[in-house]
């Protein structure tokens, strides 16, 4: 005799259907009585009238394998995973998601051209032009004009980096501070020459000076400096002695 499966579908409204794909064969029918079904228990299913005295466990979400719960399991049907935030399935079973895998993420210079869903990987694409992406923009973005904005540009704008910008004002001190540094230089210069110029007048005004102060001497005169001292002749001493 054929094993009748637990409540016979063909018996049973829909509402009543429900409850046989939820439960198990507790007795198999005999001669005398008929199939004694009972619920599963917890953390398993059936999906389908059957002839089974075990139910069948509940799918795992495994968090290694990419996966989280998208619907529990219940007494009639089975888990369906799903694949976790950032992630995207690669193999399926019915319509749970049995491994799924990280988003590819787009380097710098590159832009994202398609999000990744689910079931898709992320598609990236390469900046051109006077645009740059750090990798997790939508589009590429212009590179700033400094000189529009009033500032000074101190680094170019790459395909992965923008244009960096420097205050006006740092750049006016550096420039004063330059200007500055260079005239205590030219200062400090000229004083040296000066200094050197005032020493060797000097030296030459000694010079002079020494030879000023020589003693000339002739025979009835002598030069002391720049005084001329006479001395009195022998007729001019006799007439004074005479006179005296």
């Amino acid at each position: 005799r054929t094993l009748n499966y637990c409540r016979l579908v063909s018996q049973f409204s829909t509402k009543s259907l429900h409850n046989v794909y939820r439960n198990r064969v507790h007795w198999h029918c005999t001669d005398d009585t008929s199939t004694t079904c009972v619920p599963c228990p917890s953390l398993t299913f059936t999906d389908e009238p059957n002839g089974l005295t075990e139910c069948f466990p509940c799918t795992v979400c495994d968090a290694s394998r990419g996966l989280r719960v998208n619907k529990v399991c219940t007494r009639s049907s089975d888990t369906v995973c799903g694949p976790l935030e950032r992630f995207y399935c690669i193999e399926k079973k019915k319509d749970c998601c049995t491994l799924a895998v990280q988003h590819s993420e787009c380097s710098p210079g590159q832009y994202i051209k398609q999000a990744g869903t689910g079931s898709t990987d992320t598609v990236c694409a390469e900046c051109t032009g006077d645009t740059y992406s750090n990798g997790s923009f939508s589009s590429c973005l212009p590179h700033t004009k400094c000189e529009a904005l009033g500032f000074t540009e101190t680094n170019p704008g790459t395909h992965s980096s923008d244009t960096k910008c420097g205050n006006p004002s740092t750049a006016v001190a550096i420039v004063a501070s330059s200007i500055i540094v260079a005239l205590i230089i030219i200062l400090v210069i000229f004083f040296f020459i000066f200094k050197h110029i005032r020493k060797k007048k000097q030296s030459k005004s000694s010079g002079i000076q020494e030879t000023g102060n020589v003693f000339c001497e002739n025979e009835s005169s002598k030069v002391v400096g720049s005084r001329e001292i006479v001395e009195p002749s022998e007729t001019e001493e006799h007439v004074l002695t005479t006179y005296e």
